[in-house]
């Protein structure tokens, strides 16, 4: 396509990209970073009790949780199903995950984020398919004393007016075969699919660099926090842009921003556990470090939460 990599890297921050490819499998990455998150919590598949797959690209249509829970080999059965908000996935997955805990009885409760993007996007288009790459993290939720609990403040909405500005609908076409005869009535064979992401890039920058700050505004006064109390901004990595001038607003450390998007792209869903893990990993964030999440993405969805490092 009639792109360079200084187009993308100057537009977006992205330099690299990782696509699923030949026999891999959404499910498969999913369950890989699944099974290490629970190595680093010391948590047995069989402790889990709870899993939610946040992920608007499942390998089948009725989602991806279940094959994840047993690829895990989870003995006990527990329930596992899917969160589909796109970009703002994981965050949504991240609260109710709390909720469960906090009121369910729910002891250790698995919230992995895992997109393939890229199988919705064409690729002759060069203002959407250079942001997209396919990835998936996971994080464990574990109940623990009221004085120990990790969420702080979240604040979360949608409007379904901004879905005009990004979406993926279904499109039909008559199938190539005989009309089939039900109930005396000639009905037309009709097959579906998928459409590939149309978005309106401009739109949605508009609308995120003025919603993400508000929503960890509305955050920080629920949780009786100020900038100042934050030790790291993880904001959904989109756009470089995006995360600069959300920033920028909150008068927040340039320094203490965390970001990976140059070597991932947008991997939606699992972008905020990706770059979680990363941080982590690395020994950025530490023990008892806080944390402002921020999401945003189709629906429009949007949100944030505020949360310690166990």
């Amino acid at each position: 396509m009639d792109t360079t990599d200084e187009w993308i890297s100057s537009r977006t921050g992205i330099r690299n990209r990782r696509l699923l490819s030949g026999n891999e499998s959404l499910n498969g990455l999913g369950v890989e970073a699944a099974q290490k998150a629970l190595q680093m919590a010391e948590v047995e598949p069989d402790d889990v009790d709870l899993i939610f797959f946040c992920s608007s690209t499942p390998d089948d249509l009725f989602g991806g949780g279940p094959t994840v829970q047993n690829a895990l080999g989870c003995k006990g059965n527990p329930l596992a199903y899917d969160i589909r908000a796109a970009c703002t996935g994981f965050l949504l997955g991240l609260v109710s995950a709390s909720f469960h805990i906090r009121s369910g009885g729910f002891k250790n409760v698995l919230v992995i984020g895992a997109d393939c993007v890229s199988r919705h996007v064409d690729w002759t288009e060069r203002k959407i398919c250079v942001l997209f790459g396919d990835a998936a993290g996971a994080v464990l939720l574990q109940a623990c004393d009221c004085e120990d609990d990790g969420l702080f403040g979240f604040d979360l909405h949608t409007n379904g007016d901004g879905k005009k500005h990004l979406n993926a609908g279904i499109k039909q076409s008559e199938a190539n075969i005989v009309n089939g005869l039900v109930s005396g009535l000639m009905l037309p064979s009709v097959s579906a699919s998928i459409s590939n992401i149309q978005m309106n890039g401009q739109e949605i920058f508009r609308f995120v660099v003025n919603a993400v700050p508000e929503t960890m505004e509305a955050s920080l006064s629920k949780a009786d926090l100020r900038v100042s109390d934050i030790d790291w901004l993880l904001i959904h990595q989109a756009n470089q842009r995006i995360i600069d001038s959300v920033a920028k607003k909150l008068e927040f450390p340039r320094e203490r921003v965390i970001s990976n998007l140059e070597n991932y792209g947008n991997t939606s869903a699992a972008s905020i556990p990706l770059a979680l893990d990363e941080a982590v990993r690395s020994g950025k964030v530490k023990k008892g470090e806080t944390i402002m999440l921020g999401g945003f993405g189709a629906g429009l969805t949007w949100g944030s939460a505020i949360v310690r490092w166990a």
